[in-house]
């Protein structure tokens, strides 16, 4: 870089015009305005200004340092004084300005937009979060006040419910107890006229015999008891649906169990009879049966029971279905509860991408404001194009090396010296201006 400049300022063999030439040239020009361009008067004016301060300092390059200074503060003066010309400069800086301008009000317009759907997304979960508070008193609430949420259950059934499940546990294995020893008794017992007859018909060990009399016999009396529970079962079924035909079903059933408790009892008794009959006694029937005591309370030991187990058991399954009730529409609240909280974490997700993107977009706003202050400041400056005063400068360094190989009477070594200085110096003014050949292409601001 150095070479070039050197071979810019490098003098030519034969000599310049003097001053006074230089003055005549410029009465001509001033008489013909139209024979050179004002560029090529502005340059030769600072060639001219660089030969003539040369000559006062004689060509001393650290007085060219000063020099160089006083020339930028002119070239300064000038472009500022050049308005189409700084117009034109800032163009470019004031149409940026405007798009950055309506860039901000698009961001801004962009930021109010996202802040109310923020209010709306904190809404929602406000909403939602308030259904879940209520959706979990009424869970709380629903067995105690049913009918207050239009629930058709009774208050209170889970307690019933376990009360009726309590009562129902003794009876059945009364029933099967009862069962198991009067079936044996009817069917495969022999009678002894040295026990009671209560012992005769209720025998503690009448499932061990039955089964050790044989298979079938042990199986009858173990399995005969279930019978009666799926009588009773039976009754509930029937007595579920409120219909015509099933009160005869319910009504037959009644019957045949009693038939079959009378069967029992009929045996039962007839093994007692022909215990303790004599020779004058009449053979044993039905007439002698209903007139017996042993034959109703075999009966009714086992008949009534089996109601009671029955409706026992109907009222259980009901209650359990007024519990299911409630507990169905727990469940329906509590998945309700479930898919609030999904909506909730779905929209705090979307509400940290909206403040997300609205922190980016004023961070956006502020870089975009801060550059709108850095272009105004542009724009009311003064634009220094550092590719022209680097151009000017270069004239007057020109002018002064000039001055120094025409008129300074020194040895040819020591002119060079003095040319080196000076174009050093020329080189340190445009690095200090900011007109270096990297940046020649940029604008320097002075805010004067």
């Amino acid at each position: 870089m150095t070479a070039n400049i050197k071979n810019l300022f490098k003098l030519k063999s034969t000599p310049v015009e003097t001053p006074k030439e230089e003055e005549k040239e410029v009465s001509t020009t001033e008489s013909d305005p139209n024979a050179e361009s004002l560029d090529e008067i502005r340059k030769r004016t600072y060639h001219e200004s660089g030969y003539r301060d040369s000559s006062r300092t004689n060509g001393n390059h650290s007085t060219l340092s000063i020099c160089l200074d006083a020339v930028y503060s002119k070239f300064q003066n000038e472009e500022k004084e050049m308005v189409e010309k700084q117009q034109k400069l800032k163009e470019s800086y004031v149409n940026e300005q405007k798009n950055k301008e309506t860039e901000i009000k698009a961001l801004t317009v962009s930021v109010e937009t996202k802040e109310d759907q923020l209010k709306n997304k904190n809404k929602e979960v406000e909403n939602h979060q308030n259904q879940i508070q209520i959706l979990k008193a009424e869970i709380n609430d629903l067995p105690r006040n049913p009918e207050k949420y239009n629930v058709k259950a009774t208050k209170g059934a889970s307690t019933k419910f376990w009360i009726g499940l309590i009562l129902l546990f003794p009876i059945t294995l009364y029933l099967l107890t009862f069962y198991i020893s009067t079936s044996y008794s009817a069917f495969f017992k022999s009678f002894d006229a040295k026990v009671t007859v209560i012992q005769s018909v209720l025998d503690a060990r009448a499932w061990e015999r039955a089964w050790s009399e044989g298979f079938i016999e042990g199986a009858f009396v173990t399995f005969i008891p279930f019978v009666f529970l799926g009588l009773g079962f039976l009754i509930h079924m029937f007595n579920e649906t409120k219909t015509w035909v099933n009160y005869v079903k319910l009504g037959l059933l009644f019957v045949v169990t009693f038939i079959f408790d009378a069967i029992l009892a009929y045996q039962i008794e007839s093994k007692l009879y022909e215990l303790n009959k004599t020779f004058d006694s009449p053979s044993f029937d039905l007439k002698i049966a209903f007139t017996t005591v042993q034959f109703w309370g075999i009966i009714f030991a086992g008949f009534i029971v089996y109601i009671i187990w029955g409706l026992v058991f109907d009222f259980v399954m009901k209650e359990h279905k007024e519990k299911d009730k409630i507990k169905n529409e727990q469940e329906i609240r509590q998945k309700n509860v479930l898919f609030l909280l999904e909506k909730i974490n779905v929209l705090k997700k979307e509400i940290e991408e909206i403040l997300a993107n609205i922190g980016n977009t004023k961070e956006v706003v502020i870089k975009t404001r801060g550059r709108i202050e850095e272009l105004q400041n542009i724009i009311d400056g003064v634009i220094i194009p550092t590719k022209d005063y680097k151009l000017y400068a270069s004239e007057y360094v020109q002018g002064w090396i000039t001055f120094i190989g025409e008129k300074i009477a020194v040895s040819r070594t020591e002119k060079q010296n003095m040319i080196d200085g000076c174009i050093e110096t020329y080189n340190n003014n445009l690095e200090a201006v900011g007109a270096n050949s990297e940046n020649q292409n940029l604008v320097y601001l002075s805010s004067l």
